[in-house]
């Protein structure tokens, strides 16, 4: 019982309960333009404008505040059309690159 309780303190300790998602900085790492920036918490069908998209290789602030972490960006890539960058963890970050190739598809990396 001992061990337990020293383990839930050990987690209360080690960082807040509900950290959420805040402010970040999109990168667009796809080499191409993008437009139609959105976003939804994962699982769901409700995307919302995310902000305006930085142009290829430069970085863009995003005003984003959400108490979940995971979460789904879409936006329209030049000559690709509509590509989602699904589970995306929004929690303890500064920044996320958007990356995308054919043969690849589209991932992200994370600045924590």
């Amino acid at each position: 019982m001992k061990k337990l309780a020293l383990a839930a303190l050990a987690l209360t300790v080690s960082g807040p309960a509900f950290a959420g998602a805040s402010n970040f900085t999109l990168v667009n790492g796809t080499g191409s333009g993008l437009a139609e920036l959105s976003i939804r918490r994962e699982g769901t069908q409700d995307w919302k404008p995310l902000g305006t998209p930085p142009s290829p290789g430069a970085r863009a602030p995003m005003n984003f505040s959400d108490p979940d972490c995971a979460f789904d960006i879409r936006a329209n890539v030049a000559g690709a059309g509509s590509v989602t960058w699904a589970d995306v963890n929004l929690c303890a970050v500064k920044s996320v690159t958007l990356n995308r190739d054919g043969s690849a598809g589209a991932w992200v990396d994370y600045d924590r």
